[in-house]
């Protein structure tokens, strides 16, 4: 749970991709499923909770910092965002840098790219925007800038979507983006590093439900996208820490034995088994220092809120990148 998916509307999923979730040892399903348009007003609320820091902290990291990942970044930058949504933290950096070039956002729902780019196109007059409608997940075509002179690629990514990939495929995808960046590039990263198991419950567990009610719309989800069967009242949500894996697990649990029918499959549930929605990895700052130096990234800056929670990343590509495999 972050803030970066919640801002994509899904692609409906491929039956087989939910069935082989479901029928695997341990159930579980893909985390994208969560945002649906539902999904994303519940995250909304969720961010405004007490419990839920990760939003404020990172916000009030951005805007103290901004200034340095701007001095980072130079004048005439490209800037390349991955599931850029509604670009209200976009809009801070653009504020923060010098003359910027060009801005491509990247995200699965074309509405809301178009109503993005044509709003900031109003309010950084010059810059050029591009969007690109696709799974920033899957590999690119991404344009290039036209305007000169040309200054550095940036690759932005606040809102811990990282702790949402498996450390396999983070590196990958961090290794991608140092290619799509090319030589100076540059990575404005956030990424939260919290590992007390207090804070951390209260967090995906909120006393007011909400999280609850989020991870249970993805049964709904299921129930409209798919004619599933799922009875909602069957299943209770819970939040795990998971300390050797350093994460939270969003768990549905089965409150009895039951069956659900998912496109045509019927899949039975055991009293107490669990459907896994979400992994949240939370990367110290060795192991995610690690993770970027083995995706070919240097790090020049780390910034961490008042408790050392969120981290602020600043890195530039290193002189030389290994393939993303």
């Amino acid at each position: 749970m972050n803030a970066r998916r919640r801002t994509a509307t899904p692609t409906a999923p491929a039956p087989a991709d939910v069935i082989a979730g479901l029928r695997a040892p341990r159930k579980h399903l893909p985390c994208r499923l969560l945002y649906d348009a539902r999904g994303a007003e519940l995250f909304d609320q969720i961010c405004t909770l007490d419990e839920y820091y990760p939003t404020r902290a990172e916000t009030a990291l951005l805007r103290e910092h901004l200034p340095a990942a701007a001095d980072l970044i130079g004048p005439h930058a490209r800037i390349i965002e991955p599931g850029s949504g509604a670009g209200q933290k976009t809009r801070m950096l653009l504020s923060a840098l010098a003359r910027p070039a060009s801005y491509v956002p990247i995200d699965v729902c074309a509405e809301q790219l178009e109503t993005t780019a044509a709003a900031l196109r109003v309010e950084f007059p010059g810059l050029e925007v591009h969007p690109v409608c696709s799974d920033y997940a899957a590999a690119l075509d991404v344009p290039g800038a036209a305007a000169a002179p040309a200054g550095r690629t940036a690759i932005f990514f606040p809102g811990s979507t990282i702790g949402n990939f498996e450390p396999d495929d983070a590196r990958r995808f961090l290794a991608r983006f140092a290619a799509i960046a090319g030589p100076g590039g540059v990575l404005v990263l956030g990424a939260d590093g919290n590992h007390d198991p207090g804070s951390l419950l209260r967090a995906y567990d909120d006393a007011a439900g909400v999280t609850a009610a989020f991870d249970l719309n993805v049964l709904r989800h299921l129930n409209c996208s798919h004619g599933a069967g799922f009875d909602l009242g069957g299943f209770m949500h819970r939040a795990v820490w998971n300390a050797p894996r350093s994460r939270i697990e969003m768990h549905l649990v089965s409150r009895r034995r039951q069956h659900a029918s998912v496109a045509g499959h019927e899949i039975l549930f055991e009293r107490g088994e669990v459907i896994v929605t979400e992994h949240c990895y939370k990367h110290s700052e060795a192991a995610l220092s690690s993770l970027l130096d083995r995706a070919g990234w240097s790090v020049r800056r780390v910034f961490a809120d008042p408790e050392g929670r969120m981290r602020l990343w600043l890195a530039e590509r290193a002189p030389a990148v290994g393939p993303a495999s």
